[in-house]
């Protein structure tokens, strides 16, 4: 068997467990960190065990606990980062605060690019596609690697539940849409990192989750 293309390592994070991902291109060993929101010795361990080249920082969305600590490790790495979509600024704007609430490092930042739905993002040779998901926050976005099969979604999709919407600018109508509309067409087979707890498939949550299985919504 050939080696896959793309690799990720997932490294929870922060008091709140959040699965920080470090991805990377097998053929450059070039790689990026996805929702960096803290742990940082754990993270700089990971980039030398794996003996990658980090290139970027990708944020899925401005929380606390995916993204607190993405503009001291930017500056540290040297390199830029990409996402979320611009509707985060109100939670990327009160990073301090909140890092206060969660004992969490919490440090605002500009990212180098916001990104919109239909954007790509590049990690060495790789190419990922960059779909916008509001409803957890209203700038949520998902990466999908679709030779890989994977997308990495952040808080829109867990295995056997779905992002809470009880935050300020949440919307539970628009997380169900940009799950079934959005997540969905990825394709049944399509392995997911979310942002906490165990990798699942779209093809699992859409049979048991208890929000989002088709004969849930169909019953809607």
């Amino acid at each position: 068997m050939s080696e896959p293309s793309l690799r990720a390592a997932i490294l929870p994070v922060t008091p709140l467990q959040q699965n920080c991902s470090l991805v990377w291109c097998t053929k450059t060993m070039r790689g990026a960190f996805v929702d960096p929101g803290g742990g940082l010795p754990k993270l700089r361990a990971a980039i030398a065990q794996a003996g990658v080249t980090i290139e970027k920082i990708l944020l899925t969305h401005g929380h606390i606990d995916h993204c607190g600590s993405a503009g001291i490790f930017a500056e540290e790495l040297g390199v830029p980062i990409e996402g979320p979509h611009e509707a985060d600024r109100f939670w990327i704007a009160r990073l301090e605060d909140d890092g206060r609430n969660y004992g969490v490092m919490g440090k605002p930042f500009e990212p180098d690019r916001w990104l919109v739905d239909g954007d790509t993002v590049t990690v060495g040779d790789l190419t990922l596609d960059v779909r916008h998901c509001p409803g957890h926050t209203p700038g949520h976005v998902v990466f999908h690697h679709p030779e890989s099969k994977l997308a990495i979604v952040g808080d829109v999709l867990f295995q056997g539940s779905i992002g809470r919407t009880d935050f300020p600018l949440g919307n539970h109508q628009q997380l169900l849409d940009a799950i079934t509309q959005r997540l969905w067409p990825m394709g049944d087979d399509t392995s997911f990192i979310p942002g906490h707890g165990p990798m699942s498939t779209f093809a699992q949550e859409r049979q048991s989750n208890p929000f989002v299985a088709d004969r849930v919504l169909a019953s809607a």
